[in-house]
C-alpha cells in the first residue's frame, strides 16, 4: 500500500473509496499490533494525507485525530515520529480546524515534552504550532504552557529546518501579543538575548525565508510595544530588511510578504516612514508591484494565467497597503507618492483624466 500511494493521488482515493482507512486506524490502534506494523499504517496514512484535501476531509471524518494523538503516547519514538508526521501533514491542510489540537487539554503539554525528544519531533511538533496558532486564545495556552521556554533553545540546533519553525512559531506568539513579545525580549539563549538572535538571522547571507520570518518577529515586538522604533534592531536592521524584499529580484511571494510586513511596522510612526521612504528607492521599487503580469509574458497555459493573476492582486493589494502607511503622517511623503515617479499607474491614469477634462 505505501509504495502503490507515494505521489499517485489516484492510487491515494481508490484506497480511500475502498476503505482502507478504517482498517489502517483499526491496526494503528491494536495493541496486539507490533509497533512496526503500527508504523508503517501511520506512515500510509500521512501519505494519504498528502494528496488532495478531499483525502485530509475523509481522514478527518474517520476521527485521524484522536488516534493518532493516543499514539504519541509510545515508548517508541520511530512510532511517535509517523504519528507527528501525519498530524503535522493533516493539521497544515486548510480543511483542518485549527481547534481540534486543542479540544484534549492534556495534548499541548504532552507535545511540549516531546520537543526533546529528536530533531524530527521539534521540527513536525513546531510546525503544527505555528500552523494552528490562530489568535490570543490559542497563544496564551502555548504561551502557558511553557512554549516560549520550550521552542527558544531550538533557535541554536544544527537543523534548519528546527531553526525555521521554531522561528515561524514565534512570530505566530508575538503577533499583537504584548505579554509574549514582552517576555521575548528578555529570553536568553547561550547567552544572547531573543532579539540579539533574531538580528543575526536577517543577515543578508541568511536564507531569504529566515530573513523574512526574522523579521516579522521583530515587527511584532515592536507592534506590541516590547522593542522601541527608534531602536537600532528596528531602524538599521529590520527595516533595511524588509525594504530589500520589496525588490523585484525577490519572488512574488517574498515581494507581497515584504511590503505587508513593512507596512505594518512603520504604520504608527512617522519617523520610520520617513526613513523608509529614502531606503533603496523604495517608492520608484513599489511602481514596480503594478506591472506585474507583464503584458509581453507568454501565458501558455490557464494554470499559469490563474497563477498570475492571483499574484498580481495581491502585489497590488499588499502595493496599496505600504503606499497608505508611507503616507499616513507626513504630506511631503504623500506627495512623493502622487507626484514622483514611483506613482502607482492607476494614480497616474486618473491624474491625466483629471488634467483632459
Amino acid at each position: 500500500m505505501k509504495n502503490a500511494v507515494i505521489g499517485n493521488n489516484k492510487q491515494k482515493a481508490n484506497l480511500i473509496v475502498l476503505g482502507a482507512v478504517p482498517r489502517l486506524l483499526y491496526l494503528l490502534q491494536q495493541e496486539t499490533s507490533s509497533t512496526e506494523l503500527k508504523t508503517e499504517c501511520a506512515v500510509v496514512l500521512g501519505s494519504l494525507a498528502m494528496g488532495t484535501e478531499n483525502n485530509v476531509k475523509s481522514l478527518l471524518d474517520c476521527h485521524i485525530i484522536p488516534a493518532l494523538l493516543q499514539g504519541l503516547l509510545s515508548p517508541d519514538l520511530k512510532f511517535i515520529e509517523a504519528c507527528l508526521r501525519c498530524l503535522r501533514t493533516i493539521f497544515t491542510s486548510p480543511v483542518t480546524p485549527e481547534e481540534l489540537l486543542y479540544t484534549d487539554a492534556t495534548v499541548i503539554p504532552h507535545l511540549m515534552a516531546l520537543l526533546s525528544r529528536s530533531r524530527y519531533t521539534q521540527e513536525y511538533i513546531c510546525q503544527i504550532f505555528s500552523h494552528c496558532c490562530k489568535g490570543p486564545d490559542h497563544q496564551t495556552i502555548l504561551f502557558n504552557h511553557g512554549a516560549v521556554q520550550n521552542i527558544a533553545h531550538l533557535l541554536t540546533s544544527l537543523s534548519y529546518k528546527v531553526r525555521m519553525q521554531a522561528l515561524k512559531c514565534f512570530s505566530v506568539l508575538a503577533f499583537e501579543n504584548p505579554q509574549v513579545s514582552m517576555t521575548l525580549v528578555n529570553v536568553l539563549v547561550d547567552g544572547e538575548l531573543l532579539p540579539q538572535i533574531f538580528v543575526k538571522m536577517l543577515q543578508r547571507d541568511k536564507p531569504i525565508e529566515m530573513q523574512l520570518t526574522s523579521a516579522k518577529c521583530l515587527t511584532y515586538m515592536c507592534r506590541a510595544g516590547a522593542i522601541r522604533t527608534d531602536d537600532n534592531c528596528i531602524v538599521l536592521k529590520t527595516l533595511p530588511c524588509l525594504v530589500r524584499m520589496c525588490s523585484k529580484e525577490r519572488l512574488l511571494e517574498e515581494r507581497v510578504e515584504g511590503a505587508e510586513t513593512l507596512a505594518y511596522l512603520i504604520e504608527p510612526d512617522v519617523e520610520l516612514q520617513r526613513i523608509a521612504s529614502i531606503t533603496d528607492h523604495l517608492i520608484a521599487m513599489l511602481a514596480d508591484y503594478f506591472k506585474y503580469p507583464s503584458s509581453v509574458s507568454a501565458i501558455t497555459d490557464i494554470k499559469r494565467l490563474d497563477h498570475d493573476l492571483k499574484h498580481a492582486h495581491e502585489l497590488r493589494q499588499a502595493a496599496f497597503k505600504l503606499y497608505a502607511s508611507l503616507g499616513a503622517n507626513d504630506e511631503d511623503i504623500r506627495k512623493k507618492v502622487s507626484l514622483g515617479e514611483g506613482r502607482p499607474p492607476v494614480l497616474t491614469a486618473s491624474r491625466q483624466g483629471v488634467t483632459s477634462t
